[in-house]
């Protein structure tokens, strides 16, 4: 194999999905099955995991399901130590459980002073203490190792903050701050092989936002027409447009790469409307 194969080369390395049963980590995992990653699809939903893995080995890589709760610590162990029996050690980290709620989301019939607290917590809870967590049971792992990636789901609103979802965006920035305090820790303390990195998408259509972004009859809301008017790309993001990036930053490629948050938004974040 040549330098610059070698650059890229992940087959054979192992990586638990958080949320891997959802559209935009389903795609990651097909995705990194397909480069020869072993991966390990941890969801909330067990079928919507095994969808995931059975569409993983039917493009002939190697998944494995594990219903996980990434906010329970417990539960977190128990799917590490799943993962573990199965492919004895854990290369990569994918903190993708997310989302939000249309109780966390202001409008006209709910309005920012009448947000329930419970919906609120629920929020920044999946988003932000899911992803420490779940950094703290496989990152210990990769401690140990000496080596590994975290890759963290930030946000385009945890650059500028969206109007109706205080919580959500709230969360994405804690995750963007949060990943830049791990890569920090984990190189100084632990090995500087250990790299922590964020993605931070841009607006994709999935089923925790479309209410948002399309009307019952598909055609876009006037929170949706804004957004396509300030992409200069005029589009959402297709699920694959993540995997380039993602696999430049698990892969050797990206080695003094870490402390990052990388936006793929279609150019929202670089226009000013004007």
């Amino acid at each position: 194999m040549g330098y610059l194969e070698k650059l890229f080369e992940l087959e054979g390395k192992v990586a638990a999905v958080t949320g891997g049963g959802g559209v935009l980590c389903g795609t990651m995992s097909r995705a990194l099955g397909k480069l020869g990653v072993r991966v390990a699809v941890l969801d909330i939903s067990e079928e919507a995991a095994g969808k995931v893995v059975d569409e993983v080995n039917s493009g002939g890589g190697e998944a494995l399901a594990v219903q996980c709760d990434v906010m329970d610590k417990d539960s977190l162990k128990a799917a590490r130590d799943r993962v573990l029996e199965r492919f004895e050690g854990v290369d990569f980290l994918i903190n993708g459980a997310g989302g939000n709620r249309p109780q966390a989301t202001t409008s006209p019939e709910l309005p920012f002073f009448d947000l329930p607290e419970d919906a609120l917590q629920w929020v920044f809870g999946l988003n932000f203490t899911g992803t420490f967590l779940a950094s703290q049971v496989f990152g210990e792992h990769m401690a140990e190792r000496g080596e590994g990636v975290i890759l963290n789901i930030s946000s385009m609103n945890a650059f500028r903050p969206l109007t109706r979802i205080p919580a959500y965006s709230a969360a994405k920035a804690a995750v963007s701050n949060f990943t830049q305090w791990l890569a920090v820790h984990m190189a100084q303390e632990y090995s500087p092989n250990i790299r922590v990195v964020a993605i931070a998408p841009g607006f994709f259509l999935t089923e925790q936002n479309r209410y948002l972004l399309l009307d019952d009859k598909g055609d876009l809301t006037p929170r949706g027409r804004t957004i396509i008017d300030h992409t200069p790309q005029g589009r959402f993001g297709d699920p694959e447009d993540l995997i380039g990036v993602v696999a430049w930053l698990l892969s050797p490629s990206a080695s003094f790469v870490t402390g990052i948050v990388v936006p793929i938004d279609g150019g929202f974040s670089a226009f000013s409307g004007v």
